[in-house]
């Protein structure tokens, strides 16, 4: 029996971290094996890709290499963790998937045909049975960010790019309920960690 998969996505400051390792103890408490990842990463290879995707340069990243960096992480996250833990019918918890590529690439004014194309060469009939989107505004994700501080490339973006990511977000959640669960990430930890416990268990 194929294993579920299950993302985590939202803009920066958003606690999808907290959240992903919550969800991991829920499912293991009902028994289920469970392997809790990340992206960009999830394999030595990906982990590699991550630190050039996320490291401040001192030089323009443009958008088009932005996006193969992050596909060409997602290909080998999928084929070297993912696909074979779901064929083994392990459950995959991921923070950020495929959604984070059309809203932070996307806010970048890459069309959705070319995140299209490579979401079918990276990823062939990979996609999450469930999506939790922890959305909140950009300001109280960004401050949230700076409390934490250990700030990447993305989180020096301006407000103005972070709305526009949030937007996308919210759009494909929209288009998408069968899918994705929008969750307000502006309450406490506690609280959103309810709110997605209410939803696994519907929904699971």
């Amino acid at each position: 029996m194929r294993g579920r998969f299950i993302t985590l996505e939202g803009g920066e400051g958003s606690g999808k971290s907290t959240q992903a390792r919550h969800v991991r103890d829920w499912l293991r408490a009902r028994g289920r094996e469970v392997v809790l990842t990340r992206e960009p990463g999830g394999t030595p290879l990906a982990e590699a890709v991550r630190e050039l995707v996320l490291r401040r340069w001192g030089e323009d990243v443009n958008a088009a290499t932005e996006l193969l960096l992050m596909f060409a992480a997602r290909a080998a996250h999928v084929h070297g963790l993912i696909a074979p833990s779901l064929a083994r019918g392990v459950d995959v918890v991921c923070d950020r998937f495929v959604d984070s590529s059309y809203a932070y690439q996307g806010a970048r004014g890459i069309d959705a045909v070319h995140l299209r194309a490579l979401e079918a060469l990276a990823m062939p009939q990979i996609m999450p049975d469930l999506t939790l989107l922890l959305d909140l505004p950009p300001e109280q994700g960004l401050d949230r960010a700076q409390v934490r501080g250990d700030g990447n490339r993305f989180e020096a973006e301006t407000l103005d790019y972070q709305r526009r990511v949030r937007e996308i977000f919210l759009r494909r959640a929209a288009e998408d309920p069968a899918r994705c669960v929008v969750i307000d990430a502006s309450a406490s930890v506690d609280r959103v960690s309810a709110a997605i416990d209410a939803v696994l268990q519907a929904r699971l």
